[in-house]
């Protein structure tokens, strides 16, 4: 039964800091290039037909470290934290002492990335599970797995709407860098196979 592999891209100097990182296009730290290679085990003897990546070099950087061949997918892009863009949360919480994303959101940014709400991040994940819909089909042809290589924000939400939750249920769903998670399905619906299964990197 094909299943879809969700991969987070490996560390970068922002995520290794805690800073929002959703569209400023930075690239993987040398730690952050072995944890990428160190995903090929986990993906090792996978029968693949399709793999996407969102178009920031930190993810097609993974892809190609991973040994995947992504196709690259603006819908994969990562959150766009508008105004918070790489903050991070012990700082918003100066002045905003309760702030929470997933329930609260972002404050607009400027123009080149105004910022999303949490509806906007579940409607491009849902255009993407559209997309992959038809090589998951339990009655497809059986080509393979499909693959998604992206950022730990918009992958926790399309998982949620892979299982039919609402976007923000992503909060359930801590994804840390370099990670693999499977979903397949039981019974004819999708379910949590494996999560944040981690790369491990040589010292």
């Amino acid at each position: 039964m094909s299943e879809l592999l969700l991969v987070r891209h490996g560390e970068t100097e922002w995520s290794r800091d805690g800073r929002h990182t959703g569209l400023t296009d930075i690239p993987l730290t040398e730690r952050g290039e072995q944890q990428a290679e160190a995903l090929r085990p986990l993906l090792a003897g996978r029968r693949i037909a399709l793999t996407l990546a969102s178009p920031l070099k930190r993810a097609l950087r993974t892809a190609e470290l991973a040994g995947l061949d992504p196709e690259p997918e603006p819908d994969l892009l990562e959150w766009d934290y508008g105004g918070y863009e790489g903050v991070t949360t012990a700082e918003i919480h100066r002045t905003r002492p309760d702030w929470y994303l997933w329930d609260d959101g972002v404050v607009p940014g400027p123009a080149a990335h105004p910022g999303e709400t949490i509806a906007q991040v579940g409607a491009r994940a849902d255009r993407v599970l559209a997309r992959v819909a038809p090589l998951l089909r339990e009655d497809g042809d059986g080509a393979g797995d499909v693959v998604l290589v992206a950022h730990g924000h918009f992958l926790r939400v399309l998982t949620a709407r892979r299982l039919g939750l609402p976007p923000a249920a992503g909060a359930l769903f801590r994804l840390d860098t370099a990670t693999v998670s499977r979903i397949g399905t039981e019974h004819g619906r999708p379910a949590l196979v494996a999560w944040n299964l981690p790369s491990n990197p040589t010292p």
